[in-house]
């Protein structure tokens, strides 16, 4: 056997560093996060308690700007009130923003869908002293706020198949069902449907922090459900309350207005023109804590 050649021995493990050097270059920190990280949101804090994040949707919608607006409501600093036309004698309903306006009321938004009485939620719907419709329907979410004692969460979003709403519903002083858009082990429940429309929904974080969320841009509600579940909103519990032209959300704080209108529902078609809140008979608004 030949003695080895000390100079192919230095030789060739430097070649091969000098291969592996560049078959794998140095890595380098991205700007930018993962492709399937969610966005991160930029959240504009309003005043204590109140924040606003406007997110760019990564499914485009066909028509509209693809922004889904989102305002945070913090229970230490805020609660809650459901308004009814039908407990004024007038039975005058208002847009979100007359509704604020008329009350003094931080934020409005769509309490659920109506009847064609426009006075009557489809569902259960009551506040203390007034029953707006005692019909207990099927659907799986029930919103309650006006607890009984202090002792008692502020606000809770009742889910049919977790929740003894047996119990929870003598606790609570205002009730409010709506159609369910994720459930309490935090799924995707609405069927899928090549229907779109604008849409309003009100939701808790896993802080228990109210969100109310207009998506002016045309969406089927099974697709938007999975675009705000893979956003940073740490989701909780969300139900749907309109959907169309009628959807709105109103807020305003002591130097700025923001006011969302609905815009688009497949059958009725897309009517940008809007400029104007339609009426809604029943609004679900925020109020400062005194």
């Amino acid at each position: 056997m030949s003695q080895p050649d000390s100079n192919r021995l230095i030789y060739v493990p430097l070649l091969t560093f000098v291969l592996l050097f560049f078959s794998f270059p140095p890595a380098v920190k991205s700007e930018n996060p993962s492709p399937s990280s969610p966005p991160s949101p930029a959240w504009q804090e309003l005043e204590p308690g109140l924040e606003l994040a406007e997110f760019a949707a990564p499914q485009k919608s066909e028509s509209g700007d693809s922004i889904i607006r989102v305002l945070r409501i913090d229970l230490k600093f805020f609660q809650l009130r459901l308004l009814n036309a039908s407990a004024s004698p007038e039975k005058k309903s208002r847009s979100a923003r007359e509704w604020a306006e008329r009350y003094r009321l931080v934020a409005a938004i769509n309490a659920s869908m109506y009847q064609e009485d426009f006075l009557r939620s489809v569902s259960l719907m009551k506040t203390r002293g007034h029953v707006n419709n005692s019909y207990f329907s099927k659907d799986k979410t029930i919103l309650v706020f006006d607890p009984e004692t202090d002792a008692l969460p502020p606000v809770k979003l009742i889910d049919l198949d977790c929740d003894d709403f047996s119990f929870w519903r003598n606790q609570y002083q205002t009730l409010v069902q709506s159609i369910r858009m994720i459930s309490c082990s935090g799924q995707n429940v609405w069927k899928e449907s090549p229907r779109k429309w604008s849409t309003t929904a009100v939701g808790l974080d896993r802080k228990s922090r109210v969100l109310f969320i207009h998506v002016r841009s045309p969406y089927s509600t099974h697709d938007l459900i999975n675009i705000l579940l893979g956003l940073s909103l740490e989701i909780d519990r969300m139900m749907y309350t309109e959907g169309g032209p009628e959807a709105q959300l109103y807020f305003q704080t002591k130097n700025k207005v923001f006011e969302f209108l609905g815009s688009y529902e497949t059958g009725l078609g897309n009517v940008e023109n809007i400029s104007k809140g339609w009426p809604l008979p029943n609004v679900i608004g925020v109020v400062r804590k005194k």
